[in-house]
Protein backbone atom coordinates (compact mmCIF):
# COMPACT_ATOMS: atom_id res chain seq x y z
CA UNK A 1 0.00 0.00 0.00
CA UNK A 2 1.34 3.59 -0.69
CA UNK A 3 -1.60 6.28 0.24
CA UNK A 4 -3.99 5.05 3.06
CA UNK A 5 -6.39 7.02 2.12
CA UNK A 6 -5.50 8.08 -1.36
CA UNK A 7 -6.47 11.78 -1.69
CA UNK A 8 -7.71 13.02 -5.02
CA UNK A 9 -7.95 16.62 -5.75
CA UNK A 10 -9.82 18.25 -8.39
CA UNK A 11 -9.72 22.39 -8.17
CA UNK A 12 -10.15 23.33 -4.68
CA UNK A 13 -11.42 19.94 -3.68
CA UNK A 14 -9.80 17.46 -1.71
CA UNK A 15 -12.03 13.97 -1.36
CA UNK A 16 -10.52 12.15 1.10
CA UNK A 17 -12.27 8.88 1.01
CA UNK A 18 -11.59 7.57 4.33
CA UNK A 19 -15.20 6.03 5.58
CA UNK A 20 -13.69 3.15 8.28
CA UNK A 21 -14.70 -0.32 6.05
CA UNK A 22 -15.33 1.93 3.01
CA UNK A 23 -12.10 3.81 1.38
CA UNK A 24 -9.82 3.99 -0.96
CA UNK A 25 -6.61 2.01 -0.68
CA UNK A 26 -3.76 2.35 -3.44
CA UNK A 27 -0.94 0.06 -4.09
CA UNK A 28 0.98 -0.87 -6.75
CA UNK A 29 0.40 -4.13 -8.61
CA UNK A 30 3.24 -5.78 -10.86
CA UNK A 31 4.39 -2.14 -11.64
CA UNK A 32 1.27 -0.95 -12.07
CA UNK A 33 -0.54 1.74 -9.72
CA UNK A 34 -4.12 1.42 -8.95
CA UNK A 35 -6.86 2.23 -6.70
CA UNK A 36 -9.52 0.36 -4.93
CA UNK A 37 -13.03 1.47 -3.72
CA UNK A 38 -14.09 -0.95 -1.39
CA UNK A 39 -17.94 -0.95 -0.70
CA UNK A 40 -20.52 -3.29 1.73
CA UNK A 41 -23.77 -3.27 -0.21
CA UNK A 42 -25.98 -3.71 2.90
CA UNK A 43 -29.15 -2.07 2.74
CA UNK A 44 -32.28 -3.30 1.98
CA UNK A 45 -32.17 -1.91 -1.86
CA UNK A 46 -28.89 -3.61 -3.03
CA UNK A 47 -29.56 -1.58 -6.30
CA UNK A 48 -29.55 1.89 -4.65
CA UNK A 49 -26.42 0.78 -2.74
CA UNK A 50 -24.93 0.15 -5.84
CA UNK A 51 -25.55 3.46 -8.02
CA UNK A 52 -23.55 5.03 -4.83
CA UNK A 53 -20.91 2.86 -5.39
CA UNK A 54 -20.97 3.57 -8.78
CA UNK A 55 -21.11 7.13 -8.51
CA UNK A 56 -18.59 7.24 -6.25
CA UNK A 57 -16.50 5.29 -8.69
CA UNK A 58 -17.06 7.61 -11.52
CA UNK A 59 -16.15 10.29 -9.52
CA UNK A 60 -12.49 8.91 -8.49
CA UNK A 61 -12.25 7.27 -12.03
CA UNK A 62 -13.14 11.16 -13.68
CA UNK A 63 -10.30 12.70 -11.46
CA UNK A 64 -8.10 10.20 -11.66
CA UNK A 65 -8.33 10.23 -15.56
CA UNK A 66 -6.83 13.92 -15.14
CA UNK A 67 -4.76 13.51 -12.29
CA UNK A 68 -3.30 9.79 -12.75
CA UNK A 69 -3.74 8.67 -15.77
CA UNK A 70 -1.44 5.73 -15.40
CA UNK A 71 -3.33 4.41 -12.20
CA UNK A 72 -6.24 2.28 -12.67
CA UNK A 73 -9.56 1.85 -10.41
CA UNK A 74 -11.32 -1.07 -9.53
CA UNK A 75 -14.60 -1.53 -7.46
CA UNK A 76 -14.06 -4.35 -4.60
CA UNK A 77 -17.57 -5.83 -3.35
CA UNK A 78 -18.07 -9.19 -1.66
CA UNK A 79 -18.01 -12.41 -2.84
CA UNK A 80 -21.48 -13.14 -2.15
CA UNK A 81 -22.53 -9.30 -3.85
CA UNK A 82 -20.88 -10.21 -6.78
CA UNK A 83 -22.36 -13.39 -7.29
CA UNK A 84 -25.83 -11.78 -6.50
CA UNK A 85 -26.37 -8.84 -8.28
CA UNK A 86 -23.67 -9.24 -10.85
CA UNK A 87 -24.89 -11.83 -11.94
CA UNK A 88 -28.25 -10.38 -12.67
CA UNK A 89 -28.73 -8.56 -16.36
CA UNK A 90 -28.64 -5.19 -14.27
CA UNK A 91 -24.99 -6.27 -13.25
CA UNK A 92 -23.68 -7.83 -16.55
CA UNK A 93 -24.58 -4.57 -18.17
CA UNK A 94 -22.77 -2.61 -15.81
CA UNK A 95 -19.79 -5.13 -16.38
CA UNK A 96 -19.88 -5.51 -19.92
CA UNK A 97 -19.54 -1.09 -20.09
CA UNK A 98 -16.44 -1.49 -17.99
CA UNK A 99 -14.71 -3.80 -19.91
Amino acid sequence: MTNDPLTLEIGDRSLYVDLGAEKILAAEKQGHKIAVEVKSILSISPVHDLEEALGQYIVYEDILELSEPERNIYLAVREEVYLDIFSEPLGQLLLRKKD
